[in-house]
């Protein structure tokens, strides 16, 4: 071909999604009708058609559409047909080199397109062409997308000789074809009374040939048109002949079967592209990002050399406007068409043409994959040919590779903000921990006076006896007999705890409870950690049972058990949905008691954990979490299995269980008092109780239980002695029974018996597992 023909200015593939409009129906049904002998004609009004046309041939009646058929899974082998090529017959250089291996130089559907209507023009002597190729949308409807436009074929810049009119025409004539599957032969629009064009126009055009492409399967994949054909000897116009027409379609039925082994291999190219899109996108996010800008530029990034954009934009839409993150330098962004696409919640493509510029864009909303709520828009903007530089039309292919990393866009943008309002979350809890310190923390003045006041002996607080009582005691006094007891059993000393230290925790548990809870207050925390006190000095043999770890994470765990108690149990705490249920799952209360506990050691003033090391801290603050988490009493009715079954059980393993049933001890231990303290704490048990079971009346509207309703307070004696007999009873019984025979246990925990046969021995009627 001469080099004038061979331009790819004019020829650059500039795909614009066109559908068959509504008029093309109708300038369909005209043309037939007008060729019917019976059908009268009519002048057109302008608003319809500017022009109407007569066909040189009848044309078939208007055919349904092919049914779909999946693509082909293998190459095709085309074969030749009989009906001449060409002017050169069988022998047509472009068949045969199409045929022969010539499809090695063509890299995508867009260049056989443009070779094709190259050689087909040039040999028909058309003077312009036109060729386009049949897609289907999401719903199935078939319409056109121009892969090579309405192009003069003899000089570089004559693209603009045809206008706007003829272009609408070409379309027009494509549409029909593609409703019909036939083809269309105009000899001369300009003399068809139908078809009214001005002077200028009608000089420029005047016969017109139309035909489907069609593939093996015998499916239309497309439109080719030829304008004008040009007499090689005078330069006049001539009309197309059948001949003409027989070697177009020859032609194209070659090219209908190159092209389903072209979209294969492009097909095919375009998936291993997309799948190394993904690949890339997936790796940025899987790296952190705290910067959301960053982020945003490295998707824009990612994004821009597999769709050849020149700029990249992701807006972020914020109360009806859109605040953008730009890949480029550039202030003024048209945000209009990221608009359009946000409030349609749909791709948008568009290809914009003007005399001094062209531009294509494409938008892509980026939905919340929960929410389905659009939290961005990405939009690529002038796509560039990867050879020639040229700008031209993103196509459907750009358009799925940007929906499909669009979702990878949507991940990432939830990520940075999940890991923005976790931060935000974070401070505000350092924020809330550092109020929740500076108030619960001690006072220097009470401080001091705890520091130098002289601390009363054990014997005269009455710390050793079971029988104490709480309530006689002075406010100040509770704290000093905390701090004597640390005293008595050597804490201080054994672990090198600081006096003041001591004195600022103790006061800051005190303040840990709250005054308004009738039992569950410090008044309890103090009775049970007297009563391990009590157990632990009742004999010297017992101490030497538990290591000096376990005595103390034992007396922390005893003053903190119940710390910040609400009045309520964990059931209520669950159907109300509060946070801690949220947060914790089981055993509510009791992992708040922990980490409030491990909040008030870790706090400033504090830490009378720090002459421990790093193993020894770790041991004792899971010894205090065991601890704790076995005054739930659900707990332990769950796990606690009397039997006559001996136990087979490690040394530690009983240790765990021997901790665990003195905590729950000492936790229970008002049904050990007198029956004026014991009468006075069940009053303050069930006044706790019953206000529980109110206000599940009002807020469940349901019957509390018999313990919780107040209807029962005449059976409170009845429900008490229930208690006692079908919980405390068994416990204390092991108790003691453990602490008679304590002395037989330190004497042989050397190993003289073992630990299956201490087990035995000692727990050979009731078996506790946990």
């Amino acid at each position: 071909l001469p080099p004038e023909c061979q331009s790819s200015d004019r020829l650059a593939p500039f795909a614009l999604n066109l559908t068959t409009p509504e008029w093309t129906d109708r300038f369909c049904s005209d043309v037939l009708r007008s060729h019917s002998p019976c059908c009268p004609r009519s002048p057109r009004s302008a608003h319809s058609s500017r022009f109407s046309f007569s066909p040189c041939r009848p044309l078939s009646p208007i055919c349904p559409s092919s049914p779909d058929f999946p693509s082909s899974p293998y190459l095709l082998t085309p074969t030749v047909t009989k009906t001449p090529a060409c002017a050169h017959g069988e022998g047509c250089p472009w068949m045969m080199g199409m045929l022969g291996g010539g499809l090695s130089c063509v890299v995508s559907v867009a260049d056989l397109c443009q070779s094709v209507v190259l050689h087909t023009g040039m040999l028909l002597g058309a003077e312009g062409t036109s060729l386009a190729l049949v897609r289907k949308d999401c719903d199935g409807k078939r319409n056109l997308e121009v892969l090579t436009p309405l192009t003069a074929l003899g000089c570089v810049n004559e693209e603009t000789l045809y206008s706007q009119a003829h272009r609408e025409l070409v379309k027009g004539l494509m549409g029909c074809v593609l409703a019909t599957s036939s083809p269309v032969n105009l000899r001369d629009a300009s003399e068809d009374p139908r078809f009214i064009l001005d002077s200028d126009q009608a000089s420029k055009i005047s016969a017109v040939l139309c035909v489907p492409i069609k593939n093996h399967r015998r499916e239309m994949v497309g439109v080719v048109v030829m304008i004008n054909k040009i007499n090689s000897y005078d330069g006049s116009v001539s009309v197309f002949t059948s001949v003409d027409e027989k070697v177009l379609f020859n032609h194209m039925d070659v090219f209908g079967m190159i092209l389903d082994n072209i979209q294969l291999y492009e097909s095919s190219r375009q998936e291993a592209k997309r799948s190394q899109a993904l690949l890339e996108m997936a790796q940025v996010l899987s790296k952190e990002h705290h910067s959301f800008g960053i982020l945003l530029s490295k998707m824009a990034a990612t994004i821009m050399p597999f769709t050849h954009a020149q700029y990249c934009t992701i807006f972020i839409p914020s109360n009806q406007t859109l605040p953008l993150h730009d890949k480029r330098d550039i202030i003024d962004v048209d945000p209009s068409y990221a608009l359009q696409s946000l409030m349609a919640v749909k791709t948008l493509n568009i290809s914009k043409v003007s005399d001094d510029s062209r531009q294509s864009l494409v938008c892509c909303p980026v939905t919340n994959e929960q929410s389905e709520n659009v939290i961005a828009v990405c939009q690529l903007m002038n796509k560039r040919c990867r050879d020639s530089g040229e700008l031209e039309a993103f196509n459907r292919y750009d358009e799925r590779l940007l929906e499909d990393l669009a979702v990878y866009c949507g991940l990432a943008l939830q990520y940075v903000q999940a890991v923005k309002i976790t931060e935000e979350r974070k401070a505000s809890i350092e924020v809330t921990r550092e109020v929740l310190a500076y108030h619960i923390s001690a006072t220097e003045q009470e401080i001091e006076a705890l520091q130098e006041a002289t601390i009363p002996s054990a014997e005269s607080l009455h710390l050793f006896d079971f029988h104490f009582s709480g309530f006689g005691l002075q406010e100040d006094l509770t704290t000093q007999a905390a701090v004597r007891m640390f005293l008595d059993l050597h804490l201080v000393q054994d672990f090198s705890i600081d006096y003041k230290s001591l004195c600022q925790w103790v006061l800051t548990v005190r303040r840990g409870y709250r005054n308004n809870v009738p039992y569950h207050n410090w008044n309890h925390a103090l009775s049970t950690a007297q009563s391990m006190f009590a157990m632990l000095m009742a004999t010297g043999q017992l101490q030497n049972i538990f290591t000096r770890l376990e005595i103390l994470a034992l007396m922390v765990s005893t003053l903190s058990h119940d710390l910040d108690h609400r009045g309520v149990n964990n059931s209520y705490i669950e159907r109300t949905h509060q946070p801690l249920s949220q947060l914790y799952g089981h055993s509510s209360l009791e992992n708040h008691h922990y980490n409030l506990c491990v909040f008030i050691l870790n706090n400033t003033g504090n830490p009378i954990l720090s002459g421990l090391s790093t193993e020894q801290h770790r041991t004792v603050l899971h010894m205090i979490k065991r601890a704790i988490l076995a005054t739930d009493l659900s707990v332990y009715m769950q796990y606690v299995v009397l039997s006559n079954v001996k136990v087979n059980a490690s040394c530690t393993y009983e240790c765990v269980l021997t901790l665990s049933m003195l905590m729950t001890a000492s936790d229970l231990s008002a049904v050990t008092k007198p029956w004026s303290e014991h009468k006075k704490i069940t009053k303050l048990v069930a006044m706790e109780f019953f206000a529980q079971g109110d206000k599940e009346k009002e807020e469940f509207k349901i019957k509390p239980l018999d313990i919780m309703n107040r209807e029962n307070s005449t059976r409170l004696p009845c429900m008490q002695v229930e208690y006692i007999d079908d919980i405390c009873y068994p416990l204390y019984k092991v108790c003691n029974y453990l602490l008679t025979k304590v002395d037989f246990y330190v004497q042989n925990r050397a190993g003289q018996y073992g630990p299956k046969l201490m087990s035995q021995y000692l727990f050979s009627k009731w078996r506790y597992t946990i």
